[in-house]
């Protein structure tokens, strides 16, 4: 299909073959350098920059032209496409081999002084490209962000529709759920005192689409959530959305695993399957986190057993404890570090959660030093050595609390000394972790929490435990749940649901939920359930932090086109903003005034 356009090709096509064309180039300008009797001009779109030369002898009256324009002005340019002289290609531009001679100009428009040069070289605090986001998308790196998004997102929507799958869009405006985290509410004009909210996932609507027949449903959604933000979080997001029925867990890895490798291949990124799968407590006991990184090692080790009957009663005390651990990390070089800079790693763990920080250094000379250098024996010392593999230059971190706490602890740690080493993390890294507990518990409420979601099938074998009364044996039962992890980012993640309405209901008890809360919340869920509902299971991946990993960025913000400030503001825009009191008084709203 002809593509209609003012110019016959993009800045960054043209190549040597093309010497001799007649062209017409649009774009902003880029630069501008006036040797007196030639002016060359680098004119720039989203394919890229070509130089162009005015000389006066072609055409006056574009040279004219070309000694107003400045940056950022946007101009039609006609020439002819000649070779550059030897010597003066530039091999850092796609179309550095060419020129184009022009014969004529035309400023579409004029443009004041950009307050950021828009280049990819840019320092700009980015509360300032923020500020200015349609000057900072005009940047090429920006550029190419939203070009990979936009193609990754497409190659989905291929994989999935090759896959037999559906795609359903799911209202925006629905009713407010408990899902992890507050929902944005939206005040109704027509009823007043009621709300509607802004899904924080489709997750409940698609279980519904699997009782309504559907089978294999996607959607790439849009999805709001009013929580704290930081760098790969946003209060509104996109998640490609997945759900299947008449399915088993293995099914559904299976074909996410097919379309996620489809889609990564269209973008230039292999993704081997089937791929590697690590069970959450093994994840947790060798990487101290639910979405490792396996690209470095440093792993965890439990060295309980060496300070068994130790001198150093911190570590004694764990040993003689049932449920509390000792464990190490080794960071490879660490142990050259000067003490202050050692002792203030008990700063990073104090944050983590640690009462304090113990750690043994190898010397590169041979010796050793350590923050319970008084109470360790060499026989301890031997057998750490053997465990840790422990050289010279070699630092040893220690966590001491029960299973999980350690594990976070040294987690963190891990985290930490990776990037303070600067070890490097080349490629991409994904993995699924599978078996997550049901539930976890949560000490501020003293009640149990869902580990994903209120809907998460769990272990089979395990249901009946479900009714036993007894805290521990509840926690310990697992669940059909699978995170996708890409370098070391939960990329995305689903499980199987609970399809019988008494097990349902049974869950929500469990979570603290009455009966008539329950009904009052998810009564049509409930209700629905008990209409012949499939087996179902569903995945669902965050698109943003996909494509922030797939672009090397450092925020999720570089692969949106308008994302909010860490406080969830748009400098742009300046939303959110005040609203008029008739507007208030529309939807029977007041504010109360303190």
């Amino acid at each position: 299909m002809a593509l209609h356009s003012m110019h016959t090709h993009t800045c960054g096509e043209l190549r040597a073959a093309d010497a001799g064309k007649e062209v017409r180039l649009t774009g902003w300008v880029d630069h501008r350098r006036d040797l007196g009797q030639l002016i060359f001009v680098t004119i720039r779109d989203r394919e890229g920059m070509t130089q162009v030369i005015f000389d006066p002898d072609l055409s006056g009256e574009a040279f004219a032209t070309a000694e107003t324009i400045r940056p950022e002005w946007p101009i039609l340019v006609t020439g002819t496409v000649r070779h550059r002289i030897e010597g003066q290609t530039n091999e850092h531009m796609a179309t550095g081999e060419i020129e184009v001679l022009a014969t004529g100009i035309t400023v579409l428009n004029t443009s004041v002084t950009p307050p950021f040069p828009i280049d990819d070289a840019t320092d700009t605090a980015e509360d300032i490209r923020l500020r200015y986001r349609y000057l900072d998308l005009r940047r090429p790196v920006m550029n190419r962000n939203l070009r990979l998004r936009s193609d990754f997102a497409f190659a989905l929507r291929e994989a999935f529709h090759a896959n037999a799958f559906t795609e359903v869009e799911t209202p925006s405006l629905f009713k407010s759920t408990p899902e992890g985290a507050r929902d944005f509410l939206v005040p109704s004009r027509t009823q007043p005192g009621h709300f509607y909210a802004l899904p924080q996932s489709p997750q409940l609507l698609k279980q519904l689409l699997m009782i309504g027949g559907v089978e294999r449903y996607y959607q790439v959604a849009k999805c709001f959530r009013d929580e704290d933000l930081r760098a790969d979080r946003q209060p509104e997001f996109t998640q490609v959305d997945v759900e299947m029925s008449f399915v088993e867990q293995d099914d559904v890895m299976a074909t996410i695993e097919d379309v996620l490798h489809d889609a990564f291949a269209k973008v230039g990124v292999d993704m081997p399957t089937p791929l590697r799968r690590i069970s959450y407590w093994d994840a947790m006991d060798t990487y101290g986190i639910d979405k490792p990184d396996t690209r470095f090692g440093m792993t965890l080790h439990d060295v309980t057993s060496i300070f068994a009957g130790s001198a150093f009663r911190l570590f004694a005390a764990a040993a003689e404890t049932e449920g509390q651990y000792v464990k190490c990390i080794n960071a490879k070089g660490a142990g050259s570090w000067p003490r202050a800079r050692i002792d203030k790693l008990g700063e990073v763990a104090a944050d983590l959660g640690a009462k304090g920080l113990a750690w043994f250094a190898f010397k590169e000379d041979g010796s050793w030093n350590s923050s319970f250098k008084k109470f360790v024996s060499e026989v301890e010392i031997e057998a750490l050595r053997a465990e840790m593999d422990a050289e010279p230059g070699d630092l040893l971190l220690f966590a001491v609390a029960d299973r999980l706490q350690a594990d976070e602890i040294l987690g963190g740690m891990r985290l930490h000394m990776a990037d303070a080493l600067e070890i490097p993390r080349e490629g991409h890294d994904f993995l699924w972790v599978v078996d997550f507990p049901l539930f976890h518990w949560d000490e501020e409420r003293g009640a149990f929490a869902a580990e994903h979601q209120p809907f998460t099938q769990p272990m089979e074998d395990d249901i009946e435990k479900l009714a036993s009364g007894d805290r521990d044996t509840i926690l310990s039962c697992g669940s059909h749940t699978y995170d996708f992890v890409m370098d070391g980012f939960e990329a995305g993640g689903g499980g199987m649901r609970i399809h019988n309405a008494d097990l349902q209901m049974q869950i929500l008890e469990l979570l603290g939920f009455t009966k008539e809360r329950a009904e009052a919340q998810f009564g049509f869920l409930m209700e629905a359930l008990t209409f012949g509902a499939p087996p179902m299971g569903g995945f669902a991946l965050g698109l943003d932090r996909v494509c922030m990993l797939l672009t090397g960025s450092d925020s999720i913000r570089e692969v949106m086109a308008f994302p909010k400030t860490s406080s969830g503001s748009d400098l742009m825009s300046a939303a959110p903003s005040k609203v008029t009191e008739a507007q208030l008084e529309e939807l029977s709203l007041a504010l109360r005034h303190e």
